[in-house]
């Protein structure tokens, strides 16, 4: 009886305050039905795929990825993505702080013909934890990225966290 209550204490534990993964989080947040794409994949000089950033302008304003187009989050207008994309066999590579967001507006946009979409892995904060370039409003390098909360800010390991105003926090 007491090793399994012992095995029971440490199996609790361990779910309760072992160090998430990524890819854990994932799996909470997204059903998954969209393929991922590796910020190395992404990055590599061999993809070809037009990138949108689906956060918001705020979040886009403080650093993007390098030639990203914003379609937002909360404001998303499939019409406006058509036509700036009209060949729906257009590879598209859709990201967000971590992956979540981008989840959602990959999944319309597949619900809308395009049959090429992929969701960024990790999103803007996998990428600049990977030592890749962000680039700010005025298209410059930045070290800043915009991470919504202490708790998606967890995440960014290198790089400036940048919170919303009401927040105001520096961790």
């Amino acid at each position: 009886m007491r090793k399994i209550v012992i095995f029971i204490f440490a199996f609790v534990s361990l779910s309760l305050y072992g160090q998430e993964t990524l890819d854990d989080l994932l799996k909470r947040f997204n059903k998954n039905n969209v393929p991922y794409i590796s910020v190395q994949e992404l990055a590599m000089p061999k993809t070809n795929a037009i990138v949108l950033d689906a956060r918001e302008l705020d979040e886009f304003n403080v650093s993007h990825l390098r030639d990203a187009i914003y379609v937002g989050y909360d404001n998303f207008k499939l019409k406006t993505v058509e036509k700036q994309i009209p060949n729906k066999d257009e590879a598209i590579v859709v990201y967000c702080t971590l992956g979540v967001r981008s989840e959602v507006i990959a999944n319309r946009l597949k619900k809308a013909g395009y049959t090429n979409v992929k969701n960024l892995f990790g999103g803007i904060i996998e990428w600049k934890n990977k030592n890749f370039d962000v680039y700010n409003i005025k298209n410059k390098a930045t070290d800043s990225v915009h991470v919504c909360s202490s708790y998606w800010g967890k995440w960014l390991k290198k790089g400036k966290k940048v919170y919303p105003k009401a927040l105001k926090s520096n961790d």
